[in-house]
């Protein structure tokens, strides 16, 4: 459930619930996705959330992928464990984990963005290491927490050990310091101490690592933590847990010597992108060595022959329509054709066009995601090329299919197909994960967030409009206002020429799978490339959208062929790319 979907569809409806039945229902939900390869890889495709390598740390033996961490107070049951692993942590906290267990309530306030808990919840023992063994895999480092006594705390550390990588207890917990190191020689685990903002530990204490909690700002937190580092060694690895609202907390936290950081309720009312945030706010904070991926001017090259070809096959389209290969394929003349029905041609003309102005808007896209984001190693833009690349590349299988393959398809193919290799070889090095300036909650960040969703609204459309274009063009080949347009049918056509439907139907083959193509990479730019500040992204839609739009819109109008049924997908999407545009311009141009 990225931000785009959860901030204007999800959280409104979510709201609306009560508070624990829609935390249970959103965790379940998510974790019966993530039960499966599919799954996961569809949440990774959806989120693109794998973290900077540049973030990986270890602390007391144990490697974090990234600071960033989950709070056991978020998912108590543990029902959304499966996902949350998924989601661009680095870690997650289970628990508190109790004997006995208990229930808490929690109220929530959405205008004040607060929860209010009358009492905290804590999860049985047994409950807990049946959901543990639950998990088929363990992608990322659990820190358990402990509640009870001496002799409860040890007792739920030695169920619960085979799945920990470390254990939080709270010092009450323990009588004496030498009591804790006597705890701590028998597990031989990280034992992690947790104390509130307005608690003082004894130095006598040798905790691995110590969690400091409490419902202050991040201000208070940084000056209790400036207050522990002065008692303890900088190596001591030291925790926060809460106050972070917005991407600009955890950085001030992490930068003021936090170790790590855990989300809180907070992360409720921000978004389930609040990590994938952090995580690239932290990376533009290294400092980055120049990059530039030699590759990309292969991928350059590659969308440019594809908008050069659609110019050529645009100017073809508005002049003759038919070629002399065509005629050849048919056996008669294009006059033969005007003569018999002139809405043949126009019919074809229009196929031929939306099929042009399809091929430049890819072709711009391409070239758009070569020079701003493969050229700077951005991995994500590589393997949107490759995908939408690869899929263009199989729609020739479809024209095989329609027994006509005229040789200047055949020519493109042969002529594109070095330079997509070349760009794939020579752009492995392209691996590099985003990072961004967005650092607030911003109204220019939640509007866009409206645009995002219509850009990916959009690219889902447009792709599955192309494959049922190359359905219907392998099966049917018309539409019932096809038929109405000609005011023939397929009969009739057929009695005329009977080569006549396998040209139209190879027209409708390469309109189909380029739209499919031209689909996959506006969804894979709106779901990984909105970020702030970036303009090419803005751009990119913006302009490249609009020799699809003209070409598949304008000509309908040309050659009279306006039907509203027909045309009300082409009007959505335009809607769609409008509201896109238009929402997402303050999020993308600010500078």
């Amino acid at each position: 459930m990225p931000d785009w979907s959860y901030h204007p569809i999800f959280k409104p409806i979510l709201q609306k619930l009560p508070p624990s039945f829609s935390r249970e229902f959103i965790h379940r939900g998510m974790s019966m996705i993530s039960s499966s390869r599919i799954g996961e890889g569809l949440i990774e495709f959806l989120g693109h959330m794998e973290p900077s390598g540049m973030h990986a740390k270890s602390l007391f033996g144990v490697h974090f992928s990234t600071p960033v961490g989950l709070s056991g107070r978020i998912d108590p049951h543990l029902s959304g464990m499966k996902a949350f692993q998924n989601l661009g942590f680095g870690f997650i906290e289970v628990g508190p984990v109790s004997i006995r267990g208990s229930s808490g309530e929690l109220f929530m306030d959405p205008k004040l963005e607060k929860i209010y808990r009358l009492t905290d919840a804590s999860m049985e023992l047994m409950a807990a290491k049946e959901q543990l063994l639950s998990l088929k895999k363990k992608k990322i480092p659990l820190l358990i927490n402990v509640e009870g006594t001496y002799q409860e705390a040890m007792q739920i550390c030695e169920e619960l050990l085979p799945f920990s990588d470390g254990f939080i207890l709270g010092s009450h917990i323990f009588q004496s310091a030498s009591q804790f190191n006597q705890f701590k020689y028998e597990l031989n685990k990280p034992i992690i101490l947790s104390i509130s903002q307005d608690d003082t530990l004894s130095l006598d204490y040798g905790p691995d690592g110590i969690l400091l909690t409490g419902n202050a700002s991040p201000e208070e937190l940084i000056h209790k933590l400036s207050a522990l580092r002065k008692l303890y060694s900088e190596e001591l690895p030291i925790i926060t847990s809460g106050c972070v609202k917005e991407p600009s907390d955890a950085i001030k936290l992490l930068e003021s010597g936090t170790s790590l950081i855990m989300l809180g309720d907070e992360y409720i009312f921000t978004g389930p992108g609040l990590p994938k945030r952090i995580n690239e706010a932290y990376t533009s904070t290294f400092t980055k060595e120049p990059v530039e991926v030699k590759g990309w001017r292969w991928y350059w090259l590659f969308g440019l022959a594809i908008a050069v070809a659609g110019l050529i096959a645009l100017f073809f389209s508005m002049t003759s329509v038919i070629l002399p290969y065509d005629e050849s394929f048919l056996g008669i003349f294009r006059k033969d054709i005007i003569s018999f029905n002139p809405a043949i041609l126009y019919f074809m003309a229009h196929d031929r066009m939306t099929l042009s102005g399809t091929m430049i808007s890819g072709g711009i896209i391409y070239m758009q995601l070569a020079r701003h984001g493969i050229r700077n190693g951005l991995h994500w833009a590589r393997k949107a090329v490759n995908i939408a690349g690869a899929i263009g590349f199989l729609g020739i299988v479809l024209f095989i299919g329609y027994g006509y393959f005229d040789w200047l398809h055949g020519l493109f193919w042969l002529i594109l197909l070095p330079l997509f290799i070349l760009g794939y070889a020579k752009s492995r090095t392209a691996s590099a994960s985003p990072s961004s300036s967005n650092l607030f909650n911003s109204p220019q960040w939640k509007l866009s967030l409206f645009g995002q969703l219509c850009f990916v609204i959009l690219g889902v459309s447009l792709a599955i409009g192309g494959m049922i274009i190359s359905v219907i063009g392998a099966s049917h080949v018309f539409v019932p206002t096809d038929l109405t347009y000609l005011c023939m049918t397929p009969e009739a056509l057929n009695e005329f020429n009977d080569r006549l439907i396998p040209v139209i139907a190879h027209d409708r083959a390469g309109f189909g799978s380029a739209l499919l193509s031209v689909g996959l990479l506006v969804l894979m730019l709106a779901l990984w490339g909105i970020r702030e500040g970036e303009r090419w992204v803005w751009w990119t839609f913006t302009i490249g959208a609009i020799p699809a739009f003209a070409a598949g819109i304008l000509t309908h109008f040309f050659i009279n062929y306006t039907d509203f049924i027909h045309l009300l997908p082409a009007y959505f999407a335009l809607v769609l790319y409008v509201i896109g545009v238009i929402a997402t311009a303050p999020f993308l141009l600010k500078k």
